[in-house]
């Protein structure tokens, strides 16, 4: 199971992406929501979540845990206890991590990027503790994926869908897309 964790001020197009592609080749994602079901995001698009962030959610089979940006989304991830227990978990058994604008802060000040190449939006590398900073939009480090922001949102879930499936798969998706 894939899942997108979405806090009050979430960015739309960079969670939204991410569960669109990856529910088009039929992944099991599943948006969960920080505090309640009902998020809004950045730009007040309402979000019924798939689920709620519970204890027993902690316990689940994980394939993936993404991240997407947004202010004050990020600020409200890193604030939730709940999530920080799910990022350490999902990285102490070396899931799939991806984070992308603002998020990755989340991972760099839990000391996660540490020796690995990282990006984010233009503002925030300071708080990418030990990692190199990229310029590139995209980079996968190890078993983390970054994205610098919401212009790169298709090209991040694009790198998360090869990542739990094949090259080959992704590069369908990609041409599917009709604009990369």
């Amino acid at each position: 199971m894939v899942l997108v964790l979405l806090a009050d001020g979430f960015e739309e197009i960079e969670a939204l992406a991410v569960v669109d592609i990856l529910r088009r080749v039929d992944l099991d994602v599943k948006t969960v929501g920080v505090g309640n079901k009902k998020i809004v995001g950045s730009h007040d698009i309402a979000i019924e979540c798939d689920l709620l962030l519970t204890d027993e959610l902690l316990q689940a089979d994980l394939e993936a845990l993404v991240l997407p940006g947004g202010m004050p989304g990020t600020l409200n991830l890193e604030r939730s206890e709940k999530v920080i227990k799910l990022i350490k978990k999902a990285y102490e058994n070396e899931i799939l991590l991806a984070a992308i604008c603002a998020a990755p802060m989340v991972l760099g000040k839990l000391g996660l990027l540490k020796g690995l190449e990282a990006t984010c939006y233009p503002g925030f590398e300071e708080h990418l503790t030990g990692a190199t900073i990229s310029e590139k939009s995209v980079v996968k480090s190890g078993n983390i994926i970054t994205g610098k922001g919401m212009g790169c949102s298709i090209e991040f879930a694009l790198k998360i869908l090869e990542s739990l499936t094949t090259a080959g798969e992704a590069a369908v998706m990609r041409e599917s897309l009709q604009c990369m």
